[in-house]
């Protein structure tokens, strides 16, 4: 299966990185940068504030920030909308929320569900996806839970889903 990942307002460097380290264990075909994620080189930024970011993000990236196809997009919904068009499915990450496009990573028919090409959105660590992304979306995916917890840090939920989506 093929796969992309969006960083959708994803606010810590740290886990930008731990994110990206985990894209390229898994073998993700390109990275999304979208709204106020922190992006690694950015020529945007004035050089001590880019130099501050990439420090941070290669602490957790470890190199993998350099290995990955990388790009940002200033409008999300014609990034998404592309991908879309050219037949990948539009998989967003959450929880505890109600809609019937919602299935578990252990669903045994999620294979089938997914298709060959896929992209993953995560969102904003506290709020999770913009809900105005909603509509793009195909199918989203919630990680079991077993603790008291609601769920897991936005870098621990990307590698969990990368492999349950992968390993479907």
């Amino acid at each position: 299966m093929k796969i992309a990942v969006v960083l959708d307002n994803i606010r810590s460097t740290y886990n930008v990185g731990a994110i990206l380290r985990s894209c390229e264990g898994f073998g993700v075909s390109s990275v999304i940068f979208s709204g106020v994620t922190p992006r690694v080189h950015d020529d945007s930024l004035l050089p001590h504030l880019r130099e501050k970011l990439d420090k941070q993000i290669h602490k957790t990236a470890l190199g993998a920030e350099d290995m990955l196809d990388i790009y940002a997009s200033d409008d999300i919904f014609s990034t998404i909308s592309k991908y879309r068009d050219e037949g990948w499915k539009i998989i967003g990450l959450e929880n505890n929320i109600q809609d019937g496009r919602l299935f578990s990573l252990k669903d045994e028919n999620l294979h089938d569900k997914l298709g060959d090409k896929a992209v993953l959105i995560l969102g904003e660590e506290v709020h999770g996806i913009d809900q105005k992304l909603y509509d793009l979306i195909d199918i989203f995916v919630e990680i079991p839970m077993h603790g008291k917890k609601e769920s897991f840090n936005v870098s621990v939920a990307a590698g969990i889903a990368l492999y349950g989506i992968l390993e479907s």
